[in-house]
């Protein structure tokens, strides 16, 4: 009876492993940490600009991207807030048509301290002289602004209306949803690149904006994720994401555990890695320290165990 008890209480606490040869004992022994990187940098470039009941003027300091069911890939300011163009201004030259009650509906995004989003280039970033004089950011020669409706991080309100002003996507271009490949649509939000927090430095995110995170008793030599049942729910693992949406991360190891309940979970240098429930909007990293076994990830796979 005692060797039957113990016999089942090792097969639950082994939980989930892959006999994967390409992962063999890395650098990363352990809890494998990071310190953040270029913190005060960071901080005074996530500056975001709000206004009483939505989105107001002001400078976009740290760009990112967020992923949206309806949209696909939207550009964002360092708050979340969706970020537009409208097609009644021109990009070459850079010029905006949208003055006085159009600019208190449509509060432009002021040039300055914005930085380009993780994987996006530098290049399309400008500005243009308005015409009372102040200076607008710009996307790929398009004015850029935000829309008064949209009240938090995800918001999109703004979207089609007129038929004249669309959220921007990476690119500079109009987000558009593009049309699933063949063989089936890839999962809402797929991605993982990186974003910077004022604390932790650089970290990875998934497609939504969303904190990636590790648990301290999983182990990557043997992959083993240790996060089974109850956790899970709390912790939902991170789906396979293709090495065509991954930006700015290591890809040594990047490979894909089977754990198993049949479900399949993407690893980072071998490392199985996961979201947080209690992270409600891009940004957020409310999972970080949680337990003492629960960190943000750093791009190399490192664990950020910053507080």
């Amino acid at each position: 009876m005692g060797m039957k008890r113990g016999t089942t209480l090792a097969a639950a606490a082994i939980a989930v492993v892959l006999a994967a040869s390409a992962c063999g004992p890395t650098d990363d022994k352990g809890a494998g940490t990071a310190e953040p990187a270029g913190a005060a940098s960071a901080q005074a470039s996530a500056q975001p600009a709000a206004a009483d009941g939505g989105a107001g003027a002001g400078s976009a300091g740290q760009l990112a991207i967020a992923g949206s069911d309806q949209l696909g890939p939207v550009l964002t300011d360092s708050a979340g807030l969706t970020l537009y163009r409208f097609d009644k201004d021109t990009a070459k030259p850079p010029k905006s048509n949208c003055d006085g009650d159009c600019a208190k509906t449509w509060p432009v995004v002021a040039a300055g301290d914005a930085t380009v989003a993780a994987g996006m280039d530098p290049a399309l970033l400008g500005e243009v002289v308005r015409s009372d004089g102040t200076k607008q950011l710009t996307v790929a020669g398009w004015p850029a602004y935000r829309f008064n409706k949209d009240a938090k991080a995800g918001d999109f309100d703004g979207q089609g209306v007129g038929g004249v002003w669309f959220a921007f996507a990476p690119d500079g271009k109009k987000a558009a949803k593009a049309a699933p490949a063949a063989g089936g649509a890839a999962e809402a939000g797929a991605g993982l690149s990186v974003a910077k927090d004022p604390k932790l430095g650089d970290h990875i995110v998934d497609g939504k904006g969303m904190t990636v995170y590790r648990f301290k008793p999983d182990t990557a030599w043997p992959m083993v994720s240790k996060c089974v049942g109850d956790c899970l729910t709390k912790w939902p693992a991170v789906s396979p994401v293709d090495k065509a949406n991954v930006k700015g991360i290591t890809e040594r190891n990047y490979l894909v555990l089977d754990r198993p309940d049949g479900k399949k979970q993407q690893t980072v240098d071998c490392w199985p890695v996961y979201t947080f429930s209690g992270d409600k909007k891009p940004g957020d990293v409310n999972g970080q320290g949680v337990g003492g076994t629960w960190y943000a990830v750093s791009p190399e796979g490192k664990l950020i165990t910053v507080q």
